[in-house]
C-alpha cells in the first residue's frame, strides 16, 4: 500500500533522483478542449521557470512526459511538436532551469498504447536513454488522474499539481502529496 501524506524529508531526495513532469496544466496553460499546436499557443504558467530553476538544483534528471493525441487527430505534426518542445527547453534554460528529456505519446486514447499515460512506456523510454533512472527514486508530478496512475504504475512517488478540489477529492489516496502549482511544490521541496 502506498504511504501517503509523507514529508519530503522522508524521501531523502538528492541528485540521484529523477523528476517526471506532465506538460499541459503543469508547465504551460492547458487549452480546454483544445491543443497547443504551435509555439504561439504555448503559455508558461506563473512561476514555472522559477520552479524549474529550483528543481534543477534538486533532481539529477528532469523528464517531461506528455500525452499528445493532437498528432493522431491530425491537428499538428511531429515537427510542430518538436518545435514547441525545443522552444520550451530553450526558454527554461534561458531562465537557468533544466529539462533533460521531453517524451510524448502521439497516440489516441482509444488505441490503448502503453506509451500513453497511464501506461509506463514513456518512463521505460526515459530509463532506456538514462539507465541510471531508478523509479523507486523518482517523482511524477502531474495535474490529472492518468499522471498519478502513470507514476504509481511505475513505482514512483506522486504529486498532484492542482487546486481543483473535486479532482483532489476524487483521487484522494492515489497520490503522495498535492500542491496548487509547480512553484509551490518546488519551494516546499527545498
Amino acid at each position: 500500500m502506498k504511504e501517503l501524506n509523507m514529508n519530503f524529508k522522508d524521501w531523502n531526495t538528492d541528485k540521484t533522483w529523477t523528476l517526471f513532469l506532465d506538460r499541459d496544466g503543469v508547465i504551460n496553460r492547458r487549452i480546454v478542449d483544445g491543443y497547443v499546436t504551435q509555439w504561439e499557443d504555448f503559455e508558461f504558467l506563473p512561476g514555472v521557470t522559477d520552479a524549474l530553476k529550483i528543481l534543477a538544483r534538486k533532481f539529477g534528471r528532469i523528464v517531461v512526459v506528455s500525452n499528445q493525441q493532437g498528432i493522431a487527430k491530425g491537428l499538428m505534426t511531429e515537427e510542430d511538436l518538436a518545435r514547441i518542445h525545443s522552444s520550451m527547453v530553450r526558454q527554461v534554460e534561458g531562465c537557468r532551469g533544466r529539462i533533460d528529456l521531453v517524451l510524448h505519446s502521439p497516440h489516441l486514447s482509444s488505441e490503448g498504447s502503453p506509451m500513453r499515460k497511464p501506461g509506463i512506456g514513456m518512463a521505460l523510454e526515459a530509463q532506456r536513454q538514462f539507465p541510471e533512472i531508478d523509479f523507486g527514486k523518482s517523482v511524477m508530478a502531474g495535474d490529472s488522474e492518468s499522471d498519478i496512475l502513470f507514476g504509481n504504475n511505475a513505482g514512483m512517488k506522486t504529486i498532484l499539481i492542482s487546486d481543483d478540489t473535486s479532482l483532489i477529492e476524487k483521487i484522494s489516496g492515489q497520490y503522495n502529496l498535492c500542491f496548487p502549482d509547480l512553484l509551490t511544490f518546488a519551494s516546499n521541496i527545498l
